[in-house]
Formats: structure tokens, sequence, C-alpha cells
């Protein structure tokens, strides 16, 4: 990534966006109304990635674009750890931050992305950002999310310390703290950035079943992996468990530890239930958890607001809805919110289901 180093380095914030200036009201080239005209300039990069990075769907690219987005920007310390927040130091400095055991497979969605930002001329922090919630309006059934465009070229040296970046296999204790330190997370932020997990897979975990999703829906973004992370796990879904893995519920189905313990924990449980079947709230706390993350390491009154350029998801399909998976009933729950009883959803009828990993680009 040597050629995209030496790029940045001769671009300063305002040499690529120009001075932030105050909102102004434009129409694009394209005819598209924006609140700000700097955000004008995002639209090529939006008619760009939808169908050569992303290939028009809520695909393997657009989950790694969204992985990515935490990644970088949870690298930050408020307690004076280090790290520069969401700066795009993971792709300008990888060399450093893709030997952390907690990055290992982002060389993928990095190396996809690196020539988009040398292209548009934009800055790491900001494509990163920006390459997640477009890849968000890919999924049917996720939140529009917004996007503030002005992020730095990190400096040097600057890459977020090992360490910084949850694990799987850490404990809640640990997890909610470094929440709490990179960002400011409550526990209820933490389990609503977890959404996330809706539309994603494991591809490191068990190297031998690259693609493992989730949860039973991972082309749209539902409430079923607050459901399915719920059920008693019975089963792994490759020949040996992967460290950071616990047995799930659905035959092809991963589900990790930190998930697991997150749903059953004092903490975070009921909020963890809450957000079951409730595909509107989910939503809106994604939304909002989202671009709280998108800010570590920025002042927001430094930034100008773009949101407009990030389309609209599709919606759930009409036949989507909240359920139990196949053979699978209200017993397999295991309650763990001491104050209500955990929601019933119906059953899928069939046979016990199998769930296919996630086509790999």
């Amino acid at each position: 990534m040597a050629f995209l180093a030496v790029l940045l380095a001769a671009l300063t914030a305002t040499q690529v966006y120009g001075a932030f200036a105050p909102e102004r009201r434009a129409t694009c080239a394209g005819g598209q109304r924006v609140k700000n005209a700097e955000c004008c300039a995002w639209f090529p990069v939006l008619e760009d990635i939808v169908p050569n990075m992303f290939g028009g769907e809520c695909g393997d690219d657009a989950h790694g674009a969204l992985r990515l987005t935490f990644h970088d920007a949870i690298g930050f310390s408020r307690s004076g750890g280090g790290g520069g927040g969401a700066d795009g130091s993971i792709i300008v400095f990888n060399d450093t931050e893709l030997m952390f055991n907690a990055n290992a497979g982002l060389d993928d969605p990095i190396d996809t992305e690196a020539p988009f930002i040398t292209k548009h001329k934009v800055t790491p922090g900001d494509f990163i950002q920006f390459a997640g919630a477009v890849s968000l309006s890919l999924c049917p059934g996720a939140p529009q999310v917004g996007f503030f465009m002005g992020r730095p070229p990190p400096k040097a040296p600057a890459p977020a310390p090992d360490g910084l970046v949850p694990e799987p296999f850490d404990s809640v204790s640990k997890i909610l703290a470094r929440m709490s330190d990179a960002g400011g997370f409550s526990p209820e932020e933490v389990v609503a950035l977890l959404s996330s997990h809706s539309v994603a897979g494991a591809d490191t975990i068990d190297p031998t079943i690259p693609g493992t999703p989730f949860d039973s829906t991972p082309s749209i973004m539902d409430t079923q992996v607050f459901i399915e992370v719920q059920l008693k796990g019975t089963l792994f879904p490759g020949p040996e468990p992967g460290q950071g893995e616990v047995e799930s519920a659905v035959a092809g189905e991963m589900r990790l530890e930190s998930d697991h313990l997150i749903a059953r924990d004092s903490r975070t449980s009921c909020f963890w239930q809450e957000m079951a079947g409730n595909q509107s709230r989910m939503q809106q706390q994604f939304a909002a958890a989202f671009l709280k993350m998108s800010m570590i390491g920025h002042n927001p009154n430094s930034l100008i607001d773009c949101s407009d350029v990030i389309p609209a998801p599709p919606a759930l399909p009409a036949n989507a809805g909240p359920h139990l998976p196949p053979t699978l009933d209200q017993k397999d729950i295991q309650q763990a919110c001491p104050t209500s009883a955990f929601p019933t959803f119906p059953v899928l009828p069939g046979p016990a289901e199998t769930v296919p990993a996630i086509p790999q680009a």
C-alpha cells in the first residue's frame, strides 16, 4: 500500500475538500439536491462503488466494508492509549494494524477499497465510513445511516496500537470497558452496534469454512441475530470450534462467544431481548450508534454533514419477519432478561435448515 501512503502524504484536508464551508444548499451536476455543495463530490463515488465495488448487492464486499468501519474507528482510547479513531489508519498503516489478531481477514476489504480511494482522491478515513454507510443501503431492512466528511489523513506515527479492537473471546466486562473508553458507548449502544452481525459472517475464526453467517438471513438486516443467539446451542458449523466460537442452534451458522455472553449478561440481556422482533427499534438504535462510531477521534463540528448522499435501503421483503428456525420452539429459548419474558415468534415450517455460507467475493 505504499502508493496510497505517498498519495495521502501529499494531501491535506483543505486540498482534498476545500476549507470547511458553512452549509450552502446546492444542486449537484447530476441534479441531486444537497444541504452543502461540498457533498456533491460524493455522488460520483457513490455511482462508482455501488456497481463496481459492491456489485449492487448486500454480499461479501458489503459485509467487509461494514466490518472495516468498526475496526478502523474503534482503534482509539480516550484514556490515552493511542489511536486516531475513524481516521483510515487501518489502510494507511496496514503493515502494522493488519498484524493484529483482531484485524485478521481485513486485507481483502482494504485491497478492494484502496484503488477507489486513490481514484477519487478522498481520505481513507472518509472513504471507509462512506463505503460502510453505502453498503448498508444495499441491505434490505437496514436503516439509512448518516455520513459526515472532512476527516484528514492519519499522520505518522499514528497507527492504532494493538489491543483496542474487542475480540470474540473477550469477557463482557472487558468489551464494555473497551467500548466505553473508545467512544463513550453505553452497554445498550454496544448491543445496538451488534445489529451489524445480522449482515455479517466469519472468515477467519474457522478458516476451513469462510463466509459462515451469524444468523440465518445474512443478505437482509433484520433482528434474527437477536432471536437465534438466544436459542440453546447444540452444534458447531465446522469440524472443530475456533477460538471465540460457541455452539449455535442452526446448522451452518456460527455463534460468537461474545454475542452469546452479551445476550445473557445482566447488564445487556434485557436490551438484547428488546431488539428481538422489533425492526424499527433496531434500525433507530443502530443508526444512532453507527453515526457515533464514525465520529470517534473527531470533532463533529469540524465535519460536514453529507448524509443526504446516502441512499435509502430497500425495505424488508414482504415474506420476511421474525421467526424461530424450523423444528425449534419457545422452549429452546434460554431466557436471560429477569424482568420480562422473551417474545413469542412463529416457527418456520419444514425440516431443520442448514444456512449456506455467504458467497465469497
